[in-house]
Parts: structure tokens; C-alpha cells; sequence
């Protein structure tokens, strides 16, 4: 997706006719179900195509695009050797923090032709993601109210992308007669916006989201890996952030240690999603009641004035989650977690994870009897995570540890 993460993954799809399981690349369990791979029986060769054909079935291919519902279709080469270089200035500073997995795969991640033997361009898709009714600013400012970051409102996007990116493939391998495609969206090591930058998809802006001139930043990222020789199209050659520098101000954490590059370990979508254990607790009052991602530096921003409200159902806020209380989600059980998440890029987490988020966001809440008793009711939860995060919790409201 078009995440908080300069350098984030894509999740390994499948781009022909099987769909087995595939961990090759898989670097969360909780998302081995969504992932496929390419049929283990040999590709067909597609039949010759010279320049002009080449640049026609380019056109057709975003042509199915469109049809498929994606905002725009570019075309890359396999060259990223500068994002390769600033990959490794942001690994050797840390800055990915517990992510161990980005450090992983050597130089697949920015060498395609390693990840997938072959590849020779790579088309680049987005989908946009915002709906237009769920009234971000407003929760934000409700305290005793969970912000969940918007791209999680609905239905996990890994799905209905990896459908039409694997319908997209199919049409193109049945008009090239053959060749080798596979697809990914945010999982496996793949530099997805600076593929989608070098396809004339937009540009990565200093909050490191790409951004369009036409759509903001309110877009998920998917790629197909082709050995078709099709053209490749040109980057915008310049960013256009200017003198602007609201999204690095407005961050709560303070996570950006300047224009263009993000220290994970302080973004707030990190250490409520990624992070897996205890987090500072210097950094908790700013959190806020953000329970699930942040988007603070997409809201800010002015390029998202453009941006397009989605058509896609699946989208849409599902269980009131767009703007639920904060006492009402901490109340849920394990299994009540796993009902009201099937089908949801939030069940990732976990429930233990899930407390632990929605104790910090209980600790910053006005202080209210509903408040403390449902941190109180969880004090003695079997989870240690979940206990250290309660009693800070329940500190901040001036409960001292019993």
C-alpha cells in the first residue's frame, strides 16, 4: 500500500492459474492466506512482439486497468539503483527498527530481475482507497473516540487487489501467448513506491508517501513483474512538495528526522501496527487515540484536496469502526475481535496487540467511571503486554497500581 513506510513490502500474489500457498516471501503468518503463486508448471513463451505491438498492448493494458477499477497503470523499467543506495542509509541508521524482515532478501528488494528471474518491467497500479464520509478531523478530536487509520476502515485490500491484479495478468498473458507475470501488493520485498515514482505514477513526497498531482496520497500500490519487453514510461522528473513542510511538522511523534526520511521506531503506524512489544512510554501521551495506523500527515497535506472519494464497496467503514468508542472496543473479547476483523487488514495485529493500543488510547481519554472501569476490568489480564499498558493506563487517570 501507499503506507507510512519509505520502504515497505507487497504481498506476494498469484499472476497465473494456481493459487496454493506460498510462504516463500511471506513475512507475517496471519497473512499466509492471502497468499498465491505463480503455476509451478513452466511458463509459456510469449510469441515475438516488435515496438509497435509492444506499445499497442501497453495502451490495452491500461485500458484492463481501468476496467479493473484501478485509478492508473504505468510501466517501468527493473533500474532502481538510487533507491537501492537510500534503502541502505535508512537500514544502516535503524530506522526500521524491530522490522527485521526489511534487511531481509539482500538486494531482491531493489533488483526485480532477483526477486522474479526474468523480469524486464514492472506495470504499476493504483486504486484509490478514501471514503468520503468518515470524517477523520472530527475523530481525531474526539478523544473518547479510536482512530483507525482510513485504508483499514473496510475489507483487507490484499484481496480484492490481488483478484483484479491477477485477472489484469491473465488477460495480458492470454493476448502476448504466454510470458512470465507475477503480482504483488505489500508484502514481499518490493520497492513499491519507488516502482510507482519510476512508472510516472506520482512522486515520493517528504512525508515519503507517493503522492499524484491529480489523486494525493489516498491510493493503495499494487505491481506485476513481466518479462514482456514493453515500453517503459517517463517519471515526472521533479517532486512538487515546494517549501511545504506540514506533513513533517504535524507529526505527533515527531518521527521524521527530515524531509523525505521517516524513523519508523517513533511513527505512530509502526509502533500500533508493526511493533510487537512494549511501547515507550515517553511516546504514549502522544499517541493520542490513534488505535490502529496514522494519517495525520496525509490529512495535512494539500496535494489530498485532490484527492477521489473510492466507488469500491469493499471500502467502506464496516462495524461502526470509522468512529467507535473507545470503551466499546477495549470490551471486546478475543473472539469478538476475530468476528467484528474477518476480512480486515486490523486482525494483523492480534487481539493482545489490539489492548495494548486501545490501553494507551484509554490512558489519553478524559477521565470518566466508563473509562477507568474498563481498564480496571483488564487489569488483571492474562497478558503481560496488555497488564504493563493498563496499569500506565490507569496511572494516567490516577489509579495507582494496587
Amino acid at each position: 500500500m501507499n503506507g507510512a513506510f519509505a520502504y515497505s513490502d507487497g504481498l506476494n500474489l498469484a499472476s497465473t492459474a494456481d493459487t496454493a500457498p506460498d510462504k516463500k516471501y511471506n513475512e507475517d503468518p496471519n497473512l499466509a492466506e492471502l497468499y498465491a503463486h505463480v503455476s509451478t508448471a513452466q511458463p509459456l513463451m510469449p510469441r515475438e512482439i516488435n515496438e509497435e505491438e509492444a506499445a499497442a498492448l501497453a495502451e490495452q493494458i491500461r485500458r484492463w486497468g481501468a476496467e479493473l477499477g484501478f485509478q492508473q497503470v504505468g510501466i517501468t523499467d527493473v533500474d532502481l539503483g538510487e533507491h537501492e543506495a537510500y534503502l541502505q542509509k535508512w537500514l544502516d541508521a535503524g530506522h526500521h527498527g524491530t522490522m527485521d524482515y526489511m534487511a531481509r532478501h539482500g538486494s531482491k528488494r531493489s533488483r526485480p530481475a532477483e526477486l522474479e528471474p526474468g523480469t524486464r518491467r514492472v506495470i504499476s497500479v493504483r486504486m484509490d482507497y478514501l471514503v468520503s464520509d468518515t470524517q477523520p478531523l472530527q475523530v481525531l478530536e474526539s478523544p473518547d473516540r479510536a482512530y483507525i487509520s482510513r485504508y483499514a476502515l473496510g475489507r483487507d485490500y490484499h484481496r480484492l487487489i490481488r483478484k483484479r491484479l491477477s485477472q489484469l495478468a491473465k488477460r495480458i498473458e492470454t493476448e502476448a501467448g504466454g510470458g512470465r507475470y507475477r503480482a504483488f501488493v505489500d508484502s514481499a520485498p518490493v520497492l513499491e513506491r519507488a516502482v510507482a515514482e519510476k512508472a510516472g505514477l506520482g512522486w515520493i513526497a517528504k512525508n515519503t508517501m507517493l503522492i499524484n498531482a491529480d489523486a494525493g496520497s489516498w491510493f493503495f500500490l499494487g505491481e506485476i513483474y513481466t518479462d514482456l519487453p514493453l515500453p517503459a514510461d517517463e517519471p515526472l522528473g521533479s517532486k512538487h512538495c515546494g517549501t511545504c513542510t506540514a506533513c513533517l511538522e504535524i507529526c505527533p511523534t515527531g518521527a521524521f528526522v527530515g524531509p523525505f526520511e521517516l524513523d519508523a521506531r517513533k511513527c505512530i503506524s509502526y509502533l500500533t501496527i508493526e511493533h510487537h512489544g512494549s511501547i515507550d512510554a515517553a511516546l504514549r501521551p502522544l499517541i493520542g487515540n490513534r488505535v490502529f495506523g496514522c494519517d495525520d500527515c496525509q490529512l495535512v497535506c494539500p496535494w489530498n484536496k485532490f484527492a477521489q472519494a473510492t466507488s469500491e464497496a469493499d471500502f467502506r467503514p464496516r462495524h461502526g469502526l470509522a468512529d467507535a468508542e473507545l470503551v466499546a472496543l477495549f470490551g471486546w473479547d478475543e473472539q469478538t475481535f476475530l468476528e467484528r476483523t474477518e476480512g480486515s487488514a486490523i486482525r494483523r495485529i492480534g487481539h493482545e496487540r489490539w489492548l495494548r493500543n486501545l490501553a494507551i488510547a484509554l490512558g489519553n481519554a478524559p477521565t470518566t467511571a466508563p473509562v477507568k472501569g474498563a481498564l480496571l476490568a483488564r487489569r488483571d489480564h492474562p497478558s503481560a503486554l496488555v497488564r504493563e499498558h493498563v496499569t500506565w493506563a490507569l496511572e494516567q487517570h490516577g489509579v495507582t497500581p494496587a
